[in-house]
């Protein structure tokens, strides 16, 4: 029974973004307001974290088997990406190193203003 529930809370988070995201023009992604919705319901304790940790590590445990679709994709167009495989490289490599730049950015960032709140207290 808690595996259902945890489903059902974590699949109406995804829901409720879905429907937030149509709302506001499918500017923002709707799994991502989800994503956003659970933490905000973890944070303020309206979900606690025993009641979707099962399914949750189910679900990562498992993530390879929601790539497989999109790898499929990719292996379909394997023809067009080998004639321009260099640009791809480039393009992997300079949107990685993108990523890792501004993840060490925000997370120095966001170091750096809490070592301020915890020296004003």
């Amino acid at each position: 029974m808690q595996v259902i529930i945890g489903f059902f809370i974590i699949l109406a988070h995804l829901v409720a973004g879905n429907l937030l995201s149509s709302l506001i023009g499918g500017f923002i992604p709707g799994s991502v307001i989800g994503m956003v919705l659970m933490f905000i319901s973890l944070v303020t304790g309206i979900v606690k974290d025993h009641q979707i940790r099962t399914v949750a590590t189910f679900l990562t445990d498992n993530m390879t088997m929601f790539f497989l679709p999109a790898f499929m994709g990719i292996m379909d167009l394997w023809g067009i990406i080998r004639m321009n495989i260099v640009a791809w490289v480039v393009v992997v490599v300079v949107s990685t190193l993108m990523v890792l730049l501004s993840t060490a950015f925000a997370q120095d960032g966001i170091e750096s203003l809490l070592s301020k709140f915890r020296d004003k207290k």
